[in-house]
């Protein structure tokens, strides 16, 4: 078991505390978070260790588990890296591409592993079709959420759409050639809703779209691609896939049939894939700690977390 420690007991924080402290892949050795008031709380409540400091923490562990605010994501994740010791941080993975580059070729010359935590990749909505998914040329994205104070002090870009760019990323296979972008301060100092499209140099184009004062909460993708139309609901872990193949010569009477200008007709089929659920927090994590002993890549690297800021903050700076 690898001894880990976490960094921050917000939300979030204390979600990765339950989690780690069930894993049979962890073991929890405890936490700091800077206020001192709010730690023996959460120690009161749950019984987790407190860490007097964060170099106490680091000491004691082999894995730090970032979960601060994004601000202080450089300062940890380098004092920890310089340590030896491996590093999830949640994402987004710092406040500026020079900061996330500067990690990334901190953990290769360390020889230490790092994890970004968009956990999106880990849905079971998402996991169950991503190997279905091949070439898509156009995707949309919904991501609303229904106001919380809670990320405010950050875009929506980095707040909410940089789950849906992680995971064009992961399935676009070409470099990004443009970006369009607009975004609107509605409540909070920066953008609440944004819109952005990216125009990839494959030609495939992706539309999405992020609100953080919405009436109602929606994370859905769609995407297309040559004889397939695959959607993913990530809220209600739901995933559908469209197919078009040729008519066989004896199609059934109720085959849904479509035929183009040409006269080409196509028969549609819908798959509805088997979702097994899961806690994606606790899989991203294990599946941290598998790398770890493997020697392998994590399946969000911290150079796939640099990437998703990279064309995030091209988003901001279109606005």
């Amino acid at each position: 078991m690898l001894n880990v420690g976490v960094l921050g007991a917000g939300h979030l924080g204390k979600i990765h505390l339950k989690l780690l402290q069930e894993s049979k892949k962890f073991n929890l050795k405890g936490f700091f978070d800077p206020s001192r008031a709010h730690a023996e709380k959460v120690h009161e409540e749950f019984g987790y260790p407190i860490f007097n400091s964060i170099d106490d923490l680091i000491e004691a562990v082999d894995v730090i588990d970032i979960v601060t605010p994004t601000v202080n994501h450089f300062e940890c994740a380098q004092k920890a890296i310089l340590n030896g010791k491996h590093i999830f941080i949640e994402k987004p993975i710092t406040t500026t591409v020079s900061e996330a580059e500067e990690l990334r070729d901190l953990v290769k010359q360390q020889g230490v592993r790092g994890q970004v935590g968009h956990v999106e990749r880990f849905n079971p909505a998402f996991t169950a079709v991503k190997d279905k998914i091949d070439n898509p040329m156009f995707i949309e994205t919904h991501r609303l959420a229904e106001f919380n104070p809670r990320g405010t002090d950050v875009p929506v870009v980095l707040d909410l759409m940089i789950h849906d760019i992680d995971i064009i990323l992961s399935v676009v296979d070409s470099p990004v050639k443009a970006v369009h972008a607009s975004g609107v301060a509605v409540i909070s100092d920066t953008p609440d809703i944004a819109n952005a499209r990216l125009e990839f140099d494959n030609g495939c184009v992706a539309n999405l779209t992020a609100s953080r004062i919405s009436l109602k909460n929606m994370r859905k993708s769609r995407f297309f691609q040559k004889d397939a139309y695959i959607s993913v609901d990530f809220l209600e872990k739901k995933s559908e896939v469209v197919k078009m193949k040729d008519v066989p010569e004896n199609p059934d009477e109720f085959a849904m049939i479509l035929q183009n200008a040409e006269g080409v007709k196509k028969q549609i089929y819908f798959e509805n894939p088997n979702i097994e659920n899961n806690n994606a927090i606790l899989d991203e994590l294990e599946t941290f700690a598998d790398a770890i002993h493997q020697d392998a890549t994590p399946i969000v690297s911290l150079h796939q977390g640099t990437e998703a800021l990279r064309i995030a903050q091209r988003i901001i700076d279109n606005f």
